[in-house]
């Protein structure tokens, strides 16, 4: 993937997380700004998902903590454990916040 490619998946992946928070009706905030996306929650804490373009990478910082996901056979997958990242995120958001939300 060059990096065109890789700059449209990941701006594509972060746009449907921030629908599927708005959509959620959670009590989640959320700002994006240069290839960064945050999520805070009522009690303060933050997740936050950024474009790693050098690795090809979305980079997740969690309070439990950071995660790097790749592009692979059409989904974004964790290189350690295997796991995908809209499932991973929405456990991270229930784990963090507290929030029932299940992202997709």
């Amino acid at each position: 993937m060059n990096e065109s490619e890789f700059d449209k998946r990941a701006t594509d992946i972060l746009l449907l997380i921030e629908q599927a928070v708005e959509e959620s009706g959670a009590d989640i905030d959320y700002e994006s700004a240069g290839g960064i996306l945050t999520l805070e929650f009522e009690n303060g804490t933050k997740i936050i998902l950024n474009k790693q373009g050098a690795a090809k990478q979305i980079w997740v910082a969690a309070r439990s903590g950071g995660y790097h996901y790749g592009h692979v056979g059409g989904r974004w997958i964790n290189d350690q454990s295997g796991g995908e990242l809209m499932r991973e995120l929405s456990r991270f958001i229930r784990e963090q916040s507290g929030e029932d939300i299940e992202l997709g």
